[in-house]
């Protein structure tokens, strides 16, 4: 992760990709995934994996933040500084939060102007850790900045979040989604308790037989965000619901150790890959998935990763 944002092919300024192939770096850039394509005689390469999502750049920070508490190695505290840096200084939306990131090829990228209340919550956590390890000032500022995006998308009337805005800054009401609900108030340390009432409005829209769905068309299990509604169970001292649910995903592991992101052979979520899909095309299958299992380990453990402790 640090030679990758370190050493891009084209970008220097501390970005990371939404990918990069699999294997030892036998370069100085690490290599993004690809393939021949025969038929145009070249290599291929894929515009969402060759782009930056702002809550996958997060995510990286708060991985560098686990490993600096781990190791104490004040490296892996500047690596998170670092992506936060950049996302502060590419995705900063006037009046609140923070956009989607960027998409497409290296010299033709599109800023996705469009904001998610899952990615702001992830700034605000990587944020707000950042602030508690260095104590600068700015790192303060770019979390209170996400999380006055997570409390606009908070709609106290039935007790659920938004999907975040539209380009035109419009509130997107689409959609409604799983780690929206749950992830707001698992993520910012002083959220208020009236936000714990998502996990009731999971529980009424979002639940099928044997754990939730993505969204609430319910055709299915997402199991990582069964596990991810497991370690909400846990934040609320609901251990038995954790651990009835951890208790199902028995049947999602394979013999490789890792769980299948889902119960069924294709699940919808209702949202895009691009900015020009035509329709809804971002789909989970029944593959194995680091995702799904990492979360599980969280829920089995009482481990929150936007904060890098067990839970209270």
């Amino acid at each position: 992760m640090m030679i990758a944002f370190r050493s891009d092919r084209t970008f220097r300024d501390g970005r990371l990709r939404n990918a990069y192939r699999a294997g030892v770096i036998a370069e100085a850039s690490p290599a993004l995934p690809g393939w021949w394509d025969p038929t145009a005689n070249l290599w291929a390469e894929d515009a969402y994996q060759d782009g930056s999502a702002t809550g996958n750049v997060a995510w990286a920070a708060l991985a560098l933040l686990t490993l600096s508490e781990a190791t104490r190695n004040d490296d892996y505290l500047a690596g998170a500084g670092r992506l936060v840096d950049w996302i502060a200084a590419t995705t900063t939306r006037d009046g609140d939060g923070f956009s989607g990131g960027f998409f497409g090829f290296d010299h033709q990228q599109t800023p996705l102007r469009w904001a998610s209340t899952e990615h702001n919550v992830d700034v605000a956590a990587a944020a707000a850790w950042l602030f508690r390890r260095t104590g600068e000032a700015r790192y303060a500022d770019i979390a209170a900045h996400a999380r006055r995006f997570v409390a606009n998308a908070f709609q106290p009337s039935d007790g659920h979040f938004l999907l975040g805005t539209q380009p035109d800054g419009a509130p997107s009401r689409a959609g409604i989604a799983l780690d929206v609900q749950l992830w707001p108030w698992m993520a910012i340390a002083d959220a208020p308790a009236d936000w714990r009432r998502a996990l009731a409005f999971a529980q009424q829209h979002l639940a099928v037989p044997g754990g939730f769905d993505f969204n609430d068309d319910g055709d299915g299990v997402w199991v990582e965000g069964t596990a991810q509604a497991a370690l909400g169970y846990r934040f609320l001292h609901d251990d038995a619901r954790a651990d009835q649910l951890l208790e199902a995903m028995a049947a999602d592991r394979t013999p490789s150790g890792l769980l299948n992101a889902t119960r069924v052979d294709r699940l919808t979520t209702g949202l895009s890959i691009g900015p020009d899909s035509p329709q809804p095309d971002f789909f989970y299958f029944r593959r194995p998935h680091l995702a799904p299992t990492a979360w599980a380990c969280f829920a089995a453990l009482g481990w929150n990763p936007f904060a890098g402790r067990h839970v209270d």
